[in-house]
């Protein structure tokens, strides 16, 4: 070989470059080489890609939540609630009824206490002391004095007196005058249920200011709480004969005392309320 043929030779090979070594190599220079087939699948590049199925995001947030296990304390409490719900017999049912009564019960009477201002809002009559107007047995609804009270009520008591109510042509009850319910501090038992007739003073001779059919004393000396030992409304049953306090019931009826003021009445309702008492006594 002539000094020529021998510098063509080696120009040759390095023309040509140095053969591939990587298989991995090669095939990433036969794919860049105009080739579009994967040269890991054989399959079309783009059509590989194409045919991948779309990742919705919310399901992949869903995926990612974790879920309640069977027999997990969420799944026993929304089994349980949807049993309560729905339960047509057994006792579920009775203890549900039962929570639905309680729970309209209160609801009334909170609503009642809304609107009257005391707790509780309504008492039951025990006497016959107001007969006819009040009845034993009757359920009353009464309000804070102040509310619903006329511009002329006595001072600033809310209550209204007989005195006042002939006057000013206010009624309740079958007649004139507010019909309160009171409880003295050294009374035993339940409060009282009377009609305010006047306000006396402390120290007040109110034996001419009272009806006589009312005291059955000659004068004041012979009246019980007459001089007044402290001021206060003088009251009286309307089936009754004489003054709560011309009787010793009470003394003259504090402001203070006062729970309440009649408002209107619910015939018989009330005798629940006394059977309950009267059980829980026993």
């Amino acid at each position: 070989m002539t000094e020529d043929e021998g510098d063509a030779a080696e120009s040759g090979r390095s023309d040509a470059g140095p053969p591939p070594d990587d298989p991995d190599e090669a095939a990433d220079i036969d794919g860049a080489s105009g080739s579009d087939v994967d040269a890991t699948t054989g399959a079309d590049s783009d059509t590989a890609v194409a045919s991948a199925p779309p990742v919705d995001a919310a399901d992949s947030r869903r995926e990612k939540r974790p879920r309640p296990e069977p027999g997990s304390a969420t799944t026993g409490s929304q089994r349980f609630l949807t049993r309560f719900r729905t339960a047509q017999s057994g006792p579920l049912v009775f203890i549900r009824e039962t929570l639905y009564s309680v729970v309209a019960v209160l609801t009334v009477g909170f609503l009642l206490f809304a609107i009257s201002g005391v707790w509780p809002p309504m008492v039951a009559v025990e006497s016959g002391s107001m007969d006819p107007q009040m009845q034993r047995g009757d359920l009353i609804f009464v309000t804070e004095p102040q509310r619903f009270s006329p511009d002329y009520a006595y001072s600033e008591t809310g209550v209204v007196t007989v005195e006042i109510g002939s006057e000013n042509g206010y009624r309740s009850f079958g007649g004139n005058g507010s019909v309160v319910i009171y409880d003295p501090p050294n009374r035993r038992g339940s409060p009282i249920i009377h009609r305010a007739h006047f306000y006396v003073d402390k120290g007040e001779n109110w034996y001419d200011e009272a009806n006589s059919r009312y005291v059955q004393a000659s004068n004041c000396a012979e009246l019980t709480n007459c001089p007044a030992p402290h001021a206060g409304f003088i009251t009286k049953g309307d089936a009754n004969t004489r003054y709560d306090q011309a009787s010793g019931i009470a003394g003259p009826v504090r402001p203070g005392w006062i729970r309440g003021t009649a408002r209107f009445r619910i015939p018989y309702l009330g005798y629940v309320r006394l059977k309950l008492v009267g059980a829980l006594a026993a």
